[in-house]
């Protein structure tokens, strides 16, 4: 994301509160898109719906789009993250004519691997009507696609077009919504629903090809790209399943609820989880706006100078001032992030009675408050191992978040509801250990890396 972050950090150099804000708000969504998207028109759709459809068709609606969400990041992230790898060679190659081919291809891919799973799952596991079967099995579709296309957000840097489609989607479909299910019931909250995601979707696509007006064509060429960087596919896994497995987990708990059709939830500990990650959209922004950004412009220099053959005392003073972004970057972080973490925290009694949220909740959401701490700060450090092409390493760091918080909440569980959310903050506490550990390590050895272990010529 760097590239659309030089462009929204011009923003900030206005000599004006607006321009400083407006910059933050763009990144935020940039960031976040398809994600904060899914959160805020969910809890819209939700608050709006109360006055026009029942309870049960509300839970029935809630509990299809956290199975579509979660299912389509875990499954699709391998192709994500080969086809991300795949579109930032071709920008760096300058043969940006093969993007809409690649578009085409990635979307091909994701639907011909999900749609015997969704297919199965709506029209055969669960019990619902065809209708609304239908409409479910849709919008798992359109999200699917809307996790590929969001690859091509940065290849863009067209942040007023990106934000602009977002909104337009995210408001069509939290008014869309309730009007419709007043007379449509769950058929008429999905149909509201899937119009804001069509428009994402399709808003996306029209713009990557008025950008990129190549004939499409040679739609797979990036299959090649699954065996050089296998491990890469594996992280894009691991790294979504470690995210979700704690609520996966947490479905089976002896409060768990069984909903019309056959769904299983934990609708408490998924509310909680998802309220608390929205405390780390600030971070995300500002990694987005002047976190990445400054490291990157020293990651660029530092590899620069090594091309054009720069004397050892030029690199060394290279690799003192990327530390040094490093270092800058992470204190920032970890002062905006805790603050807003721990403001989160003191605030929770107030934020649960304003917007009537069960109380049963507030320690879970405390836990998942400091456990998104954690777990944003991972995501942030497997970003810079992927600057400096550290897969195994990035790979090692998801696996060791998937297998903890597998473990640690399977144990929480068993210690009873006091514990639940326990196993997420502390796998996310100790994942961030390993990750620092990794990273810094790499870091502080980095020319030593670059000459030696990276070196093919040597390697070879």
């Amino acid at each position: 994301m760097a590239g659309i972050g030089f462009v929204l950090r011009n923003l900030t150099t206005k000599d004006n509160l607006l321009g400083l804000l407006s910059g933050f708000g763009y990144s935020a969504l940039v960031a976040t898109g398809p994600w904060l998207f899914t959160i805020l028109a969910l809890t819209g759709i939700l608050a709006l719906g109360s006055y026009f459809t029942t309870f049960e068709q509300q839970i029935t609606f809630r509990i299809a789009i956290i199975y579509n969400f979660s299912f389509s990041l875990v499954i699709s992230g391998p192709i994500v993250m080969v086809l991300t790898r795949y579109v930032a060679d071709l920008i760096f190659l300058k043969e940006v004519e093969k993007a809409p081919g690649a578009l085409i291809g990635g979307l091909i891919l994701v639907y011909a691997i999900q749609f015997p799973l969704a297919f199965y799952f709506y029209f055969f596991y669960v019990k619902l009507e065809y209708m609304t079967a239908l409409s479910a099995f849709i919008n798992y579709f359109l999200i699917n696609g809307v996790w590929l296309v969001t690859i091509f957000i940065t290849a863009l840097k067209d942040y007023k077009t990106v934000i602009r489609v977002f909104l337009m989607g995210m408001t069509l479909g939290a008014v869309a919504n309730p009007l419709l299910a007043k007379d449509l019931g769950v058929v008429g909250m999905f149909f509201g629903f899937n119009a804001g995601l069509l428009i994402i979707f399709f808003g996306i696509i029209a713009r990557v090809f008025a950008e990129y007006p190549f004939e499409a064509k040679n739609f797979f060429d990036f299959f090649g790209y699954f065996r050089r960087y296998w491990d890469l596919a594996l992280v894009g896994l691991t790294f979504n399943l470690a995210a979700w497995i704690d609520k996966w987990i947490m479905w089976f708990s002896p409060e768990r609820e069984v909903v019309s059709g056959g769904f299983i939830s934990y609708s408490n500990y998924d509310s909680a989880m998802f309220l608390a990650y929205l405390s780390i959209v600030p971070s995300m922004a500002s990694f987005v706006l002047s976190m990445e950004t400054r490291f990157y412009e020293h990651y660029l220099k530092f590899y620069r100078d090594i091309q054009k053959h720069a004397h050892f005392q030029t690199i060394q003073a290279n690799h003192k001032e990327l530390i040094r972004a490093v270092h800058l970057s992470g204190r920032n972080f970890l002062i905006l992030q805790g603050g807003i973490s721990l403001l989160a925290i003191l605030l929770a009694p107030n934020i649960f009675q304003w917007f009537n949220i069960n109380f049963k909740q507030m320690g879970m959401y405390r836990l998942g408050v400091l456990g998104a701490f954690y777990h944003v700060s991972i995501l942030f450090l497997n970003i810079i191992l992927s600057y400096f092409d550290c897969r195994r390493k990035a790979l090692q760091v998801s696996i060791f978040f998937l297998v903890s918080n597998a473990l640690l909440t399977y144990y929480a569980l068993h210690l009873g509801f006091p514990y639940y959310g326990f196993g997420y903050f502390s796998a996310s506490l100790l994942t961030f250990m390993v990750a620092m550990i990794i990273t810094f390590r790499h870091i502080l050895d980095l020319p030593y890396h670059t000459f030696i272990t990276q070196n093919d010529s040597i390697r070879g």
